[in-house]
């Protein structure tokens, strides 16, 4: 059964782009289009990765990364963060919801810099979930 990926980007382009590497190397793609609807989709269909965009309407990529890191039923699900911001920034802002009175949270398993090419993308897939 091929594995299962969840891109989350409000960007319908980035989706469109992101689904079709996933299809083009034999894995099952899951969209949505916020953070909300992310979750919803993780909890349902228990994804084998997560490509995550970072600003998006509804619910941010900062706070689903955060909520599915920190939550034990879910934070061993691999994420790929595909993003206009810089690593740098993602990280830090990663490190002020800590210092609010949660728990350090792990960074991602990639961090992509959009815009990224079809063989990088699909190279780093293979290399997180095989």
């Amino acid at each position: 059964m091929a594995k299962k990926v969840l891109v989350v980007d409000d960007d319908p382009d980035v989706r469109l782009f992101s689904v079709t590497v996933m299809e083009e190397n034999g894995y099952t793609p899951l969209e949505a289009t916020n953070g909300e609807e992310g979750m919803k989709i993780i909890k349902k269909e228990m994804p084998d990765l997560l490509i995550l965009d970072i600003l998006m309407p509804r619910e941010s990529g900062i706070r689903l990364y955060r909520n599915l890191k920190t939550s034990e039923s879910l934070k061993h699900i691999p994420v790929i963060v595909l993003s206009g911001i810089a690593e740098k920034s993602f990280l830090r802002s990663q490190k002020v919801l800590t210092e609010f009175g949660g728990e350090p949270v792990p960074e991602p398993e990639a961090y992509l810099e959009k815009p990224v090419k079809a063989e990088v993308l699909a190279d780093m897939i293979k290399k997180v979930i095989g």
